[in-house]
């Protein structure tokens, strides 16, 4: 890839976004470079990069998951967060209504 890539790339397919978060990989780029050379957002190529490393734990395991399991661990960890983020939000109003502060 080496930024040789066509003029415009109207469509990300796998194999693009995988050679270039390779290169973000190997040192060749970052995403800020990639982001401004390719006129994509930061956190998309954030996001490929990330899937990419989380693919490769998995495919490195012993006994690969499967993507339905990989997907059902995701929104599990994703329903654990959202459950403690609401816990704290209770505990907050719980408080802001003991000490008297009105919401605002």
């Amino acid at each position: 890839m080496s930024m040789t890539m066509e003029d415009e790339i109207k469509r990300w397919t796998a194999k693009r976004k995988a050679a270039l978060v390779m290169e973000i990989i190997q040192g060749k780029t970052t995403v800020a470079e990639a982001s401004r050379s390719f006129d994509l957002a930061p956190s998309e190529v954030e996001e490929w990069v990330d899937e990419a490393k989380r693919g490769m734990e998995n495919a490195l395991r012993a006994k690969p998951m499967e993507i339905r399991e990989q997907y059902e661990k995701q929104i599990k960890d994703l329903q654990e967060a959202y459950g403690e983020a609401m816990l704290e939000l209770r505990a907050r109003k719980k408080l802001q209504s003991l000490l008297g502060e009105d919401d605002k």
